[in-house]
Formats: structure tokens, sequence, C-alpha cells
């Protein structure tokens, strides 16, 4: 393999990205400690390169800057727009802003007499190319998704974007639910924010769906414990890390006292599931939801044996995958339009 050091280094954060995107699937989480280091690496990189083509009097120095400036001025900041419009989440933002900055120019690596990647783009910005493959790659999961459904024999109008699951199997579950109790919806309960109800009441989802008339009283919310951030990996899955069933039995639950209560001007008696009180309570948001997501999801959730959920696609795990294809193949958007006569 023949390359420059700065482009043999760059290879290094394949196996990065390759980590992050299996974390990522496991727990819809990544540190944020990753992303520091990965910024310093690039900037010194750019800054190695810049350097060995200072005073960019030629041809090559020229269009080094170009591209820079199109991979940190346009390609990182539309990563930060994406989170901040809500296509993103904060580390699928974080992580295209790193690759913006490791790989704002096309590298080259010849293996075997074979120069990689195969396809280049005029433009030349490879941020750019990552970016494209990532989002047709991306485009191919509600694909691979109908085809699981139809499989099963789950044929639906919503079988591109979800699938269903047994209940139970909500705990240790991704992605939100795809329905509410008047039928399928985009704009359902996300299963984060579930977690943290349940937690935030010490309760597990068995106990909600044995009981959910007397949980649904407002009154029945006796200790609230920390919610956390709602994670699969973060403490029991069952109580987020607190023994609450001593608690549980001690407060009784004492439903039709409770309901009187609320019928003779309780102001909570207008809160079902103390869904308001839930997210008056934490100190920080729950994923978007709103009190009445949170009551449709709970009310769905504690009657049904089979729900719809939508999996979602962490956008980390696409673009590791359009890291390596542009290492590789290259830019596939450009070798699309190419074939069509469109470049």
């Amino acid at each position: 393999m023949v390359a420059t050091l700065p482009d043999l280094l760059r290879l290094l954060v394949v196996p990065v990205f390759a980590w992050a995107a299996i974390r990522d699937v496991r727990t819809r989480r990544l540190p944020n400690r990753l992303w520091p280091p990965l910024y310093l690496f690039g900037a010194l990189l750019l800054l190695w390169e810049a350097v060995s083509l200072w005073p960019f009097a030629g041809f090559d120095g020229r269009i080094f800057l170009v591209r820079a400036a199109i991979s940190l001025l346009f390609v990182a900041p539309l990563g930060y727009a994406f989170w901040y419009l809500g296509a993103f989440g904060g580390a699928d933002a974080k992580a295209m802003i790193a690759l913006a900055v490791i790989f704002p120019t096309f590298p080259a690596y010849e293996v075997g007499g074979v120069t990689l990647p195969l396809v280049g783009t005029q433009l030349g910005v490879f941020s750019l190319t990552i970016l494209t493959n990532t989002v047709l790659i991306g485009l191919a999961y509600p694909v691979g998704l109908a085809a699981l459904n139809l499989v099963r024999g789950e044929v639906s109008s919503s079988m591109f974007l979800a699938r269903p699951v047994a209940t139970d199997s909500l705990p240790d579950r991704h992605g939100r639910l795809f329905e509410d109790p008047e039928g399928p919806t985009r704009g359902g309960l996300d299963l984060d924010a579930l977690r943290m109800y349940l937690r935030w009441r010490g309760l597990t989802l068995a106990d909600l769906r044995a009981d959910p008339d007397g949980l649904r009283d407002p009154a029945s919310v006796g200790e609230t414990f920390d919610p956390t951030d709602g994670g699969t990996h973060v403490g029991p899955r069952t109580d987020g890390g607190r023994a609450v069933d001593d608690a549980l039995s001690d407060r009784g639950r004492e439903a039709d006292a409770d309901s009187a209560a609320a019928a003779d001007g309780d102001p909570e008696g207008d809160d079902p599931w103390a869904a308001e009180r839930f997210l008056d309570d934490i100190d920080h948001g729950a994923y978007g939801t709103d009190a009445a997501t949170l009551r449709d999801g709970l009310d769905v959730v504690a009657r049904a044996d089979r729900v719809l959920v939508s999996p979602g696609m962490p956008f980390v795990v696409p673009m590791a995958v359009g890291l390596v294809v542009s290492l590789t193949y290259g830019d596939a958007l450009f070798a699309l339009l190419g074939a069509v006569g469109l470049v």
C-alpha cells in the first residue's frame, strides 16, 4: 500500500467508527469523550498537509484550500444544522463534524496496483462523499425492514417504518412506538422516555401492565426516583438501579381513596398517569415527549400484548459503513449520476 503518511494515519479512524457503530446499536449512547480526540487528530493532520503545501502558490495548494474550506465551512456546519433541526442526534452531528475535519480531501491508497478509492469526484471533498454514501446506505434500511416484515407475514402500510413486537420486550428495545390508541402514528412515545417514566415511578413494565387502572390515577404516585436517561445500559432495566419493590408494597396504591380525592378537586386529578408531573419533575427533557404523547403511549403498552415499534437506525451506523465504502469504492452517487449521463 502506497499513500501519504497523513492518509495512512487517517485509516486509524475506521476501527473507531466501527466500535462506535456497534455501541450505538447496542445502547444508542456514545460517550462525549470520544469526539475531542478525533477533532484534534483531524486538525493536526490538516495542519500537517497545510504546512507541506505552503505557501499554496500552485494548483495543488489552492485546490487544497478550497476543498478544506468546503469541508470545514459547509459539511461540518451541516452536521450541526441537522442536529438543530432534529434530523440528527447529538452523536450523529459530532461524528459528521469529526469526519469533516479528518477527511477534507480525497485520500489515495495503492493496493495491488489499484488505486483506492476507485471513484472520485470533480469537487474532491471526501467528507461530502462520505455523507452522500451514508445517505444512500441509510435509504436501504426501510427496504430491509419491509423485507423482514414480509418474510414474517407482517404486511401493512407501515411495514417500511415499523414492525410488531411483544410488548414485554420493550424494556430492551430502542426506537419509538408507531401507534397510539387511535392507530398507527409517526409521533409515538420514545422508548427511552418510557423507561425514564417507569424508573421515575419505580415500576417495571410488568407492574404497569398488571394494574393499569390503578396506576393511571395520578394520586397513586408516591415516592419518585432518578429517571436516568432512559438507556437500556443504565443499571437494572427494571428499576433504574434502585430497589423499590418494598416501597411499592408499603405505599399500597390505595386507588379507591385516591380516586375519591381526585373527584373532590385534587388538582392532579386532571393529569392521568401523572404525565405532566413527571415532565415537570425531571430536570431535562424526555426526548421531545409531551404529556399527551406519554399518556397515549402508556395507554397502549398497558393493555396491548403486541405493539408497532419503529426501531430507527442510528446514523453513526450507516456513517461507519459509508466511510468504508468511500475509502474503497469511492463516491457511489457520483458513479450513479455518471452512469445515467448527468455528470
